[in-house]
């Protein structure tokens, strides 16, 4: 197709873009629904090119179709560049980046590429993730996750298979959770090797037993045969306190079952989630969730903005 069907395409779901010698170009584009997300195979093949290919979305572009989500985008084949927020990101087959569409980007190409553009809500991700990974940031390459991945996803679009909307729940999930292994911000190495090893065994500790209600700094200190003090510290030298990291443990696990809960209708009920995550009471459950998520535990799994009065009622009804 011309650029302007190819465009026209792409727009609904991706916003405006332009190239930069329509005369020359050609395209493909082809929805698809993976697992319930949006995504389209995008392909160009412009003729008689003996030059890098520029394809671009400028800020004009972003204010004239207000699109805003945000993207994972696979290479499928060639070789591209996609430059945003000022940091050039290099894909070979197999590499994945994200992409902000209320960012400026561009993608710098010889013409003959091909990608998978897979559409993610924002609000769906960053409750999904925990955190929302900053536009033109590369993915992890070649390591596990990323090759589970990219797999995960050629596969679904190759599979014309129908499959049941609540099977389909489960598997958009293990997709979130493969992008946030992929996107997962690097960890702080403060500290000496020794402490930094010393952290993580309790970290690893903290996110075996957290489930436990009696798991507190006493205990994690006794079983790793240090004193409370110097445990204290390795985590006030990272900005932080252990129960602070527990409590963050916990309300980490009981978000991520609590949006599966409402992914999977399995109806199950939250003072049981409160328990399974270490919490003796749903009470002082419910009162840290909201003080850290800002909405009730029942609200959450709707993936919907804060509305106070509406929280008062879920929190009533539970």
């Amino acid at each position: 197709m011309n650029y302007e069907q190819w465009r026209d395409l792409l727009r609904p779901n991706f916003g405006l873009y332009a190239v930069d010698d329509p005369r020359i170009f050609a395209g493909r584009v082809r929805s698809r629904s993976i697992f319930g997300l949006n995504a389209s195979e995008i392909s160009n093949n412009i003729r008689h090119c003996q030059r890098t290919h520029r394809c671009e979305r400028t800020q004009k572009d972003i204010r004239l179709d207000g699109v805003d989500h945000c993207y994972a985008v696979f290479q499928v084949d060639g070789r591209s560049t996609i430059v945003q927020n000022d940091q050039a990101v290099e894909l070979a087959v197999g590499d994945v980046a994200f992409i902000d569409s209320t960012r400026p980007v561009t993608y710098l190409s010889d013409g003959h590429e091909e990608w998978l553009s897979l559409q993610l809500p924002r609000q769906s991700l960053i409750f999904a993730l925990g955190f929302e990974p900053r536009g033109g940031f590369p993915g992890h390459s070649g390591t596990r996750a990323s090759r589970l991945l990219f797999q995960f996803v050629l596969d679904a679009v190759d599979d014309e298979q129908p499959m049941p909307t609540s099977a389909a729940n489960y598997m958009q999930l293990a997709v979130y959770d493969l992008l946030g292994a992929v996107f997962a911000p690097a960890d702080p190495a403060p500290g000496s090797l020794h402490s930094d090893r010393l952290f993580k065994r309790i970290c690893d500790v903290i996110k075996e037993r957290f489930a436990d209600p009696d798991l507190g700094p006493c205990e994690i200190a006794a079983e790793l045969g240090i004193s409370l003090r110097y445990l204290q510290k390795l985590f006030t030298n990272r900005g932080c306190t252990c129960r602070g990291f527990i409590q963050s443990v916990r309300l980490d696990q009981a978000a991520r079952t609590i949006k599966r809960r409402g992914a999977t209708k399995s109806g199950q009920p939250l003072s049981t989630i409160a328990y399974a995550c270490g919490y003796r009471d749903y009470t002082s459950f419910a009162r840290a969730f909201r003080q850290r998520f800002g909405h009730a535990p029942g609200v959450h799994e709707q993936g919907e903005d804060v509305n106070p009065v509406r929280d008062a009622r879920h929190e009533r009804a539970r």
